[in-house]
């Protein structure tokens, strides 16, 4: 049996391009599973499946806060996150690992990871999960 070069090459960099993409994360809906209101973090599940199996739960993922002043004037109000239990969140995933540069201050990060699901951050809860 003749095995054709290019058909082989197509094959293998097919397979190569496909486990790249999925396991470049970028953003994606999640469903809060639980809160941690001390340290703002939850534990979520990605909500959209890029395999065969049910996408693995992600803990300790911060939220964000929200420091706001009304434009007309007046003191800024801080808002921390609240998330409940089965809230659909909006998760985005950092380019670098970032548990380092949370303290504020330029860091290096321990890893070499990119676009990992364990740099997530919740930016927001979609209406449908307010009452």
């Amino acid at each position: 049996m003749k095995v054709d070069p290019a058909a082989a090459m197509s094959a293998l960099l097919d397979g190569f391009l496909s486990k790249l993409y999925t396991d470049f994360n970028v953003a994606f809906p999640c469903e809060v599973l639980s809160f941690d209101e001390s340290k703002k973090t939850a534990s979520v599940r990605p909500l959209i499946r890029t395999g065969t199996d049910d996408p693995a739960m992600i803990q300790a993922v911060p939220g964000l806060g929200f420091r706001l002043k009304p434009k007309d004037g007046g003191e800024a109000v801080e808002y921390v996150p609240e998330y409940k239990k089965g809230d659909v969140v909006y998760v985005v995933v950092a380019d670098r690992e970032i548990r380092n540069g949370l303290a504020g201050k330029v860091a290096t990060p321990d890893t070499a990871r990119q676009h990992d699901s364990n740099d997530a951050v919740i930016v927001g809860i979609f209406p449908a999960s307010f009452s």
